[in-house]
Order: C-alpha cells, then structure tokens, then sequence
C-alpha cells in the first residue's frame, strides 16, 4: 500500500497538477493539506473521477485538509484536533481506511517569534500530542501524515544557521516534535534514510529548487502496528519542478499491509 502526503498549496489553483501526479504516482491514500477552498469548493468530481474517494475539511483562502482513497471506503472520525472548541482552523481531519487510522494534519506555521501566532503553535502541538497518545493507547495502526511545519534536526534543512530564529526551526518547536515521536511514533522517512538530506519543501525565491535549498517538513508518524511493516518511500522531488506547482513535493510510503 502506497500512502503519501502532499502540500497543494491550493487546491483548485492547482488542480491540474495534483491529477497529474495522482496519474503518475497512483497512490493508494494521500493526506493533502492548505486546500485554501471552502467547504462547498472541494473539487470531488474530478478526484472522483481520479478514481478517489475523498473526506475534506475547507476553509475560505487559508488551510484546509482532506483524506484521498483509491478504491477504499472512508469512515471520518473527526474533522477537529480535540483540545480547543474555540480553534475554528481547519487543520486535522481523522479517517479509519481499510483497518489503518489516518490523521492528515496542517501544523501552523508560527511565525513571527514572539507572537501569539507561535503561541498557537506551541498549544496545537500540546494538542497534537494529548491526541497522538490517545491513537497509541489504541494499539491498532495509525499514521500521523503532514505538514508539521518543522524541521527536526540539521539534517533536515539547508544552511541550519539561518533558520535559529524561525518558528519551523527554533528548540522549542523540535523539542515538541522530537515528544511526540519519544511516545513510540516512528519517523518514516528519516528511519528510511537515517543520514541523507531529504527535502520536501523549497521555497519560490532566490531559486531555492534549483539550489536544492530545501527543508523537510512534511512527515509520516508511525504507530508500532504499523511501523514493521514500512517497506520503502521517497520524495517525488521533480512534481516541484513542474509549471504552476506547489512550494512542496509529494512524500509517500510504501507498507506491506497484509
């Protein structure tokens, strides 16, 4: 089973490239983040004639998740990060495919520090974490997948020294991130490729793909019911170099789900 994870970055403004890798790629689950579409613009005819059911969670301009599955039937769970009833951006939905949890997941940026936005970082990583222990108590096959807006170590950004004082970069941030995986979450992609520099994300300035100057900040958690069987993944790296596309580039996984 092949699960990814993809930053649209828009998804009716780049409709025709999210089709295109799903074509190309033809993932069996894929988790997509800031669809900045409301609710009634989720484009579900064309994903249903790609050959995907789809649950979504919209909102007008800004974020935005949805859960894909290729012949598979999705059962939401829920569409809110529990933890703050007053929290109305639309950044974690929740499905059960095919016996797998699925959490799809659009960590806030935080930006600029100090602020309140890194504030809310900071609480919705609290959140995500009060969450993810929950989904290990159950001891059944979960997956936490997508942007988290960090990156974990230097391994995982170009030139570290720039970025000390960046919300995506600072120690408070890694020190959340690095909690939630100590509870027993595998990191797929660095367990994978335990020394190499992976890039998910490249910015449109001072030609940052180009350059390779990259980050890597879309990532697959792992629930130790599901973490025996990661076989392979990988970044789809030349979907960023394609007209009209997305900062980020697909992320998948490949499982032996028996």
């Amino acid at each position: 089973m092949k699960i990814a994870t993809y930053n649209v970055n828009g998804i009716n403004g780049r409709l025709n490239v999210l089709l295109r890798w799903l074509d190309e790629a033809a993932p069996d689950i894929v988790c997509l983040q800031e669809l900045k579409a409301p609710q009634d613009n989720f484009p579900l005819k064309a994903i249903n004639d790609a050959g995907y059911n789809a649950v979504w969670h919209g909102q007008k301009q800004w974020n935005g998740v949805a859960i894909l599955a290729r012949n598979m039937k999705i059962e939401e769970i829920t569409r809110t990060l529990p933890g703050d009833d007053e929290d109305v951006q639309s950044r974690y939905i929740e499905a059960l495919i095919n016996g797998i949890v699925i959490a799809c997941l659009y960590l806030p940026n935080g930006n600029p520090v100090p602020g309140p936005k890194f504030e809310y970082k900071l609480k919705w990583f609290d959140r995500l974490a009060e969450r993810a222990a929950i989904l290990l108590s159950l001891k059944v096959p979960v997956l936490l997948i997508g942007d988290y807006n960090v990156m974990p170590t230097e391994l995982d950004v170009y030139k570290p020294e720039k970025w000390i004082n960046d919300a995506l970069f600072k120690p408070e941030i890694r020190k959340a991130f690095a909690a939630i995986v100590s509870q027993g979450w595998t990191d797929a992609i660095r367990t994978l490729y335990p020394d190499e520099k992976i890039y998910t994300f490249w910015d449109y300035f001072r030609n940052a793909y180009q350059r390779n100057a990259g980050l890597r900040i879309d990532h697959f958690l792992l629930s130790p019911q599901i973490a025996s069987a990661l076989h392979s993944g990988g970044v789809d790296r030349h979907v960023r170099g394609w007209e009209k596309t997305s900062d980020h580039a697909p992320v998948w996984i490949q499982i032996d789900k028996k």
